[in-house]
Order: structure tokens, then C-alpha cells, then sequence
């Protein structure tokens, strides 16, 4: 009984994880959780992921994916709240060491599309912000029977403002649905 439920087992952790050649969609929708490093006093601010990352199966256990996430990022600094909100495109690198999980490393330049600080209703541009910014995404992913939950920590490697050392720390959680195109 044991060794069939090892032989069982076995063939499970090496099955295909991907078809090779095989192009697939994920829309997804999330939360993410965004600060400044190097910001004394700061507090996350809260927001949502959302997007499509595309994955292209390069062997059974490897696949490189790409997207376009939407993302409410910044922190809360004082009484203020600096929202900056990115269009992301994560480059990933995504190598499966179990069936439906895999780890994920890359790259993943972002264009700041809204920023601005806010401070009991009132808003103002920061004008100095940065328009684009590099992160390190790095992450790991499930997938059953077509959904995919992902978390993920963004590293960012750029300055977020001109003249200023905070850079971006975000940390994403999102649920999508795969299909094969």
C-alpha cells in the first residue's frame, strides 16, 4: 500500500505542469499592500491589482510571463496619503516545483499614472514624482483547476520622487482564472 501511494505520489510531482508551445491568459484581480522604504513614519496604503499576465510554456517545469497591472500603490505619510498608481508590466521567469506551484523571479518596469498627495479631501500633484519605476518582482503562485492565486513582493529599485531616497515596497496577493489560448 505504501509503495503505491509513493508511486502514486511520484508521478504526480512530475507531470506536466505546462504544455510546451502552450500560450495561455490570466485576468486577475487583487489587493495590494504598498509602502516607501527608507520613510520614517510611514504606514501602508491599501489598494487594488488588477490586470491579465500572459505565459508561454518553454518545457513542462519553465514558463516566461508577461502583463499589465494596474496598481494603487504609495503610503501614508502623517496625515497625508501619497497615491501613486502604476501601470506595471511584470516579465517573469516561472519555474514549477510542484503541480500547479511555481516560484517566480524577473523584472518589472512600471509608468506612474496618477500622483498625487491627498490630505482631508484635498489633493495636490506631486510634481516631482518619478514617471517611471524599476522593481524586482518575486513571488509564488497556485493553480487548481484553472485558478491561480499568486502572491508576490515587488523590490523597487528606483527613487519614487526626484531628490529623495523613498523607493517602492509593495507586496501583492491576487486571484485569476488561466485559459488557453
Amino acid at each position: 500500500m505504501i509503495l503505491m501511494a509513493a508511486i502514486m505520489l511520484s508521478s504526480v510531482a512530475t507531470y506536466a505542469q505546462n504544455e510546451v508551445g502552450q500560450i495561455t491568459i490570466q485576468p486577475k484581480i487583487g489587493l495590494s499592500v504598498a509602502n516607501f522604504t527608507k520613510a520614517n513614519g510611514s504606514d501602508p496604503r491599501y489598494g487594488v491589482v488588477a490586470g491579465a499576465e500572459f505565459e508561454y510554456g518553454v518545457s513542462e517545469l519553465f514558463s516566461i510571463s508577461a502583463g499589465a497591472l494596474y496598481s494603487m500603490q504609495g503610503a501614508k505619510i502623517g496625515g497625508s496619503t501619497a497615491k501613486f498608481d502604476y501601470v506595471n508590466i511584470p516579465i517573469l521567469a516561472n519555474v514549477y516545483v510542484y503541480r500547479g506551484l511555481a516560484v517566480k523571479l524577473g523584472v518589472q518596469p512600471g509608468f506612474c499614472i496618477n500622483h498625487k498627495f491627498s490630505n482631508n479631501g484635498f489633493s495636490a500633484d506631486a510634481s516631482d514624482a518619478k514617471t517611471v519605476d524599476v522593481s524586482i518582482p518575486v513571488g509564488a503562485s497556485y493553480e487548481y483547476q484553472h485558478f491561480v492565486l499568486d502572491a508576490r513582493y515587488n523590490w523597487g529599485l528606483t527613487k519614487v520622487i526626484k531628490n529623495s531616497d523613498p523607493k517602492n515596497s509593495v507586496f501583492q496577493f491576487t486571484l485569476g482564472y488561466k485559459f488557453a489560448l
